[in-house]
């Protein structure tokens, strides 16, 4: 075998280093070196003409070439191969010395190979002794044995800390991570003040759990034991942070130690704690509150160093990895607004399990979302409170991935894997965290491996799934007394130090627990609650009270023209600007279309102070080519956005990733920070919001009634059949109409620009904020009767419900009730017949009912005969099953496709059967007389 096989590549660094070593001080060099570097010189000087040097190197590259032609005609002496295997050990280190560490504090690692051993790199045990200049590429001073590096390295890469950053591939950031790794060998060097504080908060993180466990026995706590030093890490995070300038921190985690931090680094208190453990109710009876371990936090609290910083720990539900997409959305609008787009102002936290972070699919999209112009958040620390097991999973069956954390290789952000028991080790990698996020703005994943002190919750039995690893367990000290007798062989502290420390601190628990006992209702921390005080929670009926959402004609029409106006030193490509100019002539015919009813409802809510953001996919132009809220110049693809011409607030507009759950986790956690942004999700079709569901579920719907969380986003879901198969057809009505209760949400289908102009306002114009979820036209966007005077913008409101206007009630017999698209279905073959004995009346707002306008139409039309609901959706979806819970006693009736398992056909022709069907049916005398149409 050829001796220099393994000499792929020569390592360039080394080379350079030591030939602008050699270029200042020859003979300090090695005589192998300077030897070497003197025949490079001489090759240079008289073999420039030849293939001995590339006439197109330049000064740092022409050595490396040398050495490259060298080592592959086996030109170089023995030392200077040595030291080229030694450089081959040290990136090995790098590379791969993470799988070599003392990172796991239960049990032994896998085992991976090849090792480090010297022998699998050329070496052997007699150049242990042998000086290699190669020691200076890990930070050394000068030449050292090869014993003394391999020393030094393991020290770096193979102790309680192991290091994941060759995968990253910008050069600078690789090398400012080696440069800060080989500081003190990767290894904290604390003062003892500093280790002493470090010792105080893990006490706090200890005692508190045993505490609740002595105290709440079998309650469920999802304890953070086996994983406290979590608690002095957050600690350091934060007051690090602070003073690389972050202002402000948003946590999101899920429940796994969420009682610990919530106490001890949030600082609730431990008698309120105690007080939700004895299951009391909230004094604020329309809220039904959640449990103690979901619930948020936001204080203002002063770091050991001085500073003052805002936290904030984002509620969450139990779908584990929801409330990242959360996180990076309250960071960004924070930004954003608070900020001035200063990125390292706001730190966004996430704390992982390592089976969700391993199996949960929107951390792939979140973590897609870091350097995306709409999305990034200047870098978000990840903390991976790793248990070994994922409820009662083991890791082997828990990911095909070497680490739970591999996704951060996605976005070539590092990883520090550290053994949770070196608390000291903990603080250092936590730092590097704080230090590497405020130089590069990007994601960096600390993965504490520990382990879970009891099953996956307190009332568990591990021991049915993992009997040999909880024998471990059951022996193993907690890190407290590991840190305690560490401190006290360092003589840092004394045992009756520590012991007054304990029993302090226990008194307190016991101050607090006898207090708890005087509360008689607890009381809830609102998420964010400074955020908010000009908004409070809208009254029952509040939704439907008037609100003034007229504008200025004269102004309206100013507007109108100025964002359908094309810069005239810009070259556009024809479609579009012949698209502006009919903007242009809608307005001169006073006749707008549905986009330019939604952009005037932009562009006047930005002149009145409020910024707006838009997202989703496709959402600058439109899925359907409608809004072109962006265009571009035809030869430089350079952006105009008119919307950011009319005033000098926000108007944001982003293409999405193709993510739905993670973007409207996004959108949704950027609402809840900014009640003063009309922020807004768009779905390509509406039943992309199926791939949301959980953030529907779990916040959109439920989050006043479990937090005392307002959040003001609107959802954008283009509905409607229109013969185009049974996707797309339908944002599933039926699912949020299920959800609805206690104005928790409005839900609306708008059949006009005018009512969507007013409804798009009148979110701003509350004095509270409700989610909207609006099942927006595609047919309809182009529709020649879907046309609104300005006049209708200016002047008018926003109508729940909207009246036949060309009905008598003294003639009409059959009270037809719809909403969305089918009405202009309905419509035309109403004027084609030219029945007067139709009233063909429009549901605007479905949820909640404006009952009053309602019972005003029923009133107006006492003489008919029938009450028919009609939709195109099937009869077990869309709004039917609803409507007929609320009119069950006014006789109503349904016009419908059969129930269905589909929304809609997949043939056209069938399609426009059903569609025939239902409308021949809503024309006749009475419901039984017409055959029902059948199911696709």
């Amino acid at each position: 075998m050829d001796k220099f096989s393994f000499l792929n590549a020569v390592h360039a660094q080394l080379i350079d280093d030591m030939y602008k070593q050699y270029q200042k001080y020859p003979d300090a060099l090695e005589p192998s070196w300077k030897a070497f570097f003197q025949g490079f010189d001489f090759a240079l000087e008289h073999y420039n003409d030849d293939d001995s040097a590339d006439n197109n190197a330049t000064a740092s590259t022409a050595p490396v070439q040398y050495a490259q032609q060298a080592v592959a005609n086996k030109t170089v002496s023995d030392d200077i191969a040595k030291e080229f295997m030694v450089v081959n050990l040290i990136e090995a280190y790098r590379s791969r010395g993470h799988l070599f560490t003392k990172t796991n504090p239960i049990r032994e690692r896998r085992h991976y190979f090849p090792t480090l051993d010297v022998e699998n790199f050329g070496l052997s045990k007699d150049d242990l002794n042998k000086k290699f200049n190669s020691a200076i590429q890990t930070g050394m001073p000068g030449p050292a044995t090869l014993q003394e590096i391999i020393t030094h390295l393991q020290n770096i890469y193979c102790d309680s800390i192991g290091v994941e950053y060759m995968h990253i591939q910008n050069v600078e950031e690789k090398k400012w991570i080696m440069q800060w790794v080989n500081v003190n060998e990767n290894h904290a060097n604390l003062s003892a003040d500093e280790k002493t504080e470090i010792l105080f908060k893990l006490n706090q993180a200890v005692a508190f759990e045993n505490y609740l466990h002595t105290k709440f026995v079998g309650q469920k706590r999802f304890s953070l034991e086996g994983g406290e030093s979590l608690i002095p890490a957050l600690d350091q995070l934060i007051t690090r942070s602070s003073q690389l300038g972050v202002d402000e921190v948003v946590l999101g985690m899920a429940h796994r130690g969420r009682l610990n931090v919530l106490t001890n680094i949030f600082q609730k208190s431990y008698k309120q704690i105690f007080s939700e453990f004895e299951g009391k109710e909230f004094e604020e009876d329309v809220f039904s509150g959640d449990v103690k371990y979901h619930l948020g936090s936001s204080k203002k609290i002063t770091t050991a160093n001085g500073e003052e910083v805002r936290i904030n720990l984002t509620p969450n539900p139990s779908h584990l990895e929801t409330v990242a997409a959360l996180v990076e959305g309250i960071c960004r609008a924070k930004v954003d607004n608070n900020y001035k787009n200063d990125f390292g102002k706001v730190l966004p936290i996430v704390i992982h399990g390592d089976g969700a972070i391993a199996g949960q699919g929107i951390v792939y999209e979140v973590a897609q979302m870091m350097n995306l112009e709409g999305y990034r958040t200047g870098g978000t620390v990840h903390i991976v409170v790793n248990n070994q097991v994922s409820f009662t999973t083991n890791y082997l069956d828990a990911r095909s991935s070497v680490y739970c954390t591999d996704i951060a290789k996605v976005t070539d952000s590092p990883v520090m894997h550290v053994n949770a028991d070196d608390v000291e080790a903990v603080v250092h990698a936590i730092r590097f965290a704080a230090d590497f996020r405020a130089q590069f703005g990007k994601d960096v994943y600390i993965d504490l491996l520990g382990y879970r002190k009891y099953g996956h919750n307190e009332g568990d039995e591990p021991r049915f799934t993992q009997p040999n690893l909880y024998k471990l367990i059951s022996k193993h000290q907690n890190p407290r007394e590991i840190y305690k007798d560490l401190l006290i062989k360092e003589n840092v502290v004394s045992d009756e130090v520590l012991k007054k420390m304990e029993q302090e601190f226990k008194a307190l628990l016991d101050e607090n627990f006898d207090a708890s006992k005087e509360i008689e209702r607890n009381t809830m921390d609102v998420f964010m609650k400074d955020d908010w005080t000009d908004f409070p929670n809208g009254a029952k009926g509040a939704v439907n009270t008037g609100v003034n959402t007229t504008y200025d004609l004269a102004k309206l029409k100013e507007l109108a023209i100025k964002i359908s106006t094309l810069p005239a030193d810009k070259k556009f490509i024809n479609k579009i600007t012949r698209l502006f100019d009919a903007r242009v002539k809608m307005v001169e015919n006073d006749s707008l279309d549905w986009a330019m009813g939604e952009l005037l409802a932009y562009a006047t809510l930005l002149t009145e102070g409020y910024n707006v953001r838009l997202s989703g996919e496709d959402v600058e132009r439109g899925t359907f080519s409608h809004r072109h809220a962006v265009v571009k110049t035809e030869d430089t693809e350079e952006e105009y956005i008119p919307l950011r011409h009319v005033s000098d607030q926000r108007f944001d507009v982003y293409n999405s990733l193709l993510s739905e759950y993670g973007v409207l986790g996004f959108d949704y956690g950027y609402a809840m920070a900014a009640p003063r942004t009309l922020t807004i999700w768009e779905a390509q079709f509406g039943d992309f919001a199926n791939g949301a569901q959980i953030i529907i579920d779990q916040y959109l719907v439920a989050a006043e009634e479990k937090w005392k969380v307002q959040d003001g986003l609107v959802m954008l879901l283009p509905h409607g059949s229109e013969g185009q198969g049974a996707e797309h057809s339908s944002a599933r009505l039926e699912r949020f109409l299920a959800l609805c209760a206690n104005e928790n949400i409005i839900v609306a289908d708008i059949t006009t620009p005018a009512n969507y102009f007013h409804l798009l306002r009148r979110q701003m114009k509350f004095g509270f904020r409700k989610p909207l979820v609006v099942m927006t036209p595609k047919s309809l966007l182009r529709h020649p009767k879907v046309v609104s005077p300005l006049e209708d913008l200016a002047n008018g409101s926003f109508q729940t419900v909207l009246d036949d206007p060309t009905a008598d009630p003294a003639k009409v017999e059959r009270v037809v009730l719809c909403t969305g698209k089918l009405y202009y279905d309905l419509l035309a073959k109403k004027e084609e017949l030219n029945d007067d004995k139709v009233a063909l009346v429009r549901f605007e707002q479905i949820y909640p009912l404006d009952q009053e306008k309602i019972n005003a139409v029923f009133e107006k039309y006492s003489n008919r005969k029938d009450l028919i609901w009609a939709q195109e959706e099937p009869e077990n979806m869309g709004a039917w099953s609803y409507i007929l819970r609320n009119f069950r006693d006014t006789g109503i009736q349904v016009i419908s496709p059969v129930a269905s398992g589909t929304p809609a056909p997949g043939s056209h022709k069938m399609f426009e059967k059903n569609q025939t069907r239902i409308i021949s049916q809503v024309f006749q005398t009475s419901v039984a007389a017409v055959e029902k149409p059948v199911k696709a």
